[in-house]
């Protein structure tokens, strides 16, 4: 744990070399990048956290949009006294990464969006679009975690696989939190009031960009991933054949 503005937040960081920067999704935590992480250090300093108001970590005051979210890592940066950073972004990781790259610029050395809802008005499953309206995702998150969240496993990972007991416990101990799905739920709306402005600023990021897109993702179909990258104007796509949403486990 480390202390950022009076709050915990939970924080792993291994490896030395340029800094990377890794921000989850939900319902995952910081572990969602277990497998992936050890890897990446051996060139990297890798740095992964649960987001504020997530995971184990304190909630910050404010908001919960991905514009929100990009300036609590814009704090955290200077907090790690890093000028500049490689950010990675999974899932509702991507639109904070995204925002972030597209208000400082100078700050990302490089940019890698995983499997996000990166485009308002492209396909996505019908468990996304009901996450979108308010009034249903606030009664499923509120009502209903033991559902939306063994749901997740099921779509998220390839069929048959399976988290290990200590990781499938650590994320489900964070969304049983209640204070967790509240913030997520906050999160959604305001996702969900941004994403057309947020698309509009895609040409504007001129940052190295890696689209990195599983090619079985149940919930964001390539298709988003085509239209960012084609949109990005220094950006190319990789599509990960087989993988599946949470690819960041067999990667």
């Amino acid at each position: 744990m480390e202390m950022h503005r009076g709050r915990r937040l939970r924080v792993a960081q291994l490896g030395n070399g340029p800094p990377l920067i890794l921000l989850h999704g939900y319902p995952d935590t910081l572990q969602v990048w277990s497998r992936l992480a050890p890897l990446l250090s051996a060139a990297h300093r890798v740095i992964a956290f649960d987001w504020p108001g997530m995971g184990q970590s304190e909630a910050w005051p404010g908001g919960a949009t991905p514009y929100d979210m990009a300036e609590r890592l814009r704090i955290l940066l200077n907090d790690w006294q890093l000028d500049k950073a490689i950010v990675l972004g999974m899932d509702m990781g991507g639109q904070p990464a995204l925002a972030f790259a597209a208000n400082h610029r100078q700050r990302v050395q490089s940019l890698i969006v995983m499997n996000s809802l990166v485009q308002w008005d492209e396909k996505t499953s019908w468990e996304i679009n009901l996450l979108r309206r308010f009034g249903w995702n606030r009664f499923a998150l509120r009502y209903l975690p033991g559902i939306v969240f063994g749901r997740a496993l099921r779509t998220f990972l390839a069929s048959g696989e399976g988290l290990d007991p200590p990781l499938r416990s650590d994320m489900w101990q964070s969304f049983r939190n209640s204070q967790v799905r509240e913030f997520i739920i906050r999160m959604c709306a305001g996702y969900q009031g941004t994403l057309p402005h947020l698309a509009q600023m895609y040409p504007s990021i001129d940052t190295p960009t890696l689209v990195l897109w599983a090619e079985q993702d149940k919930h964001f179909p390539t298709a988003h991933g085509k239209r960012l990258q084609a949109t990005l104007p220094n950006a190319i796509l990789q599509i990960v054949p087989g993988a599946d949403h949470w690819m960041a486990f067999s990667m």
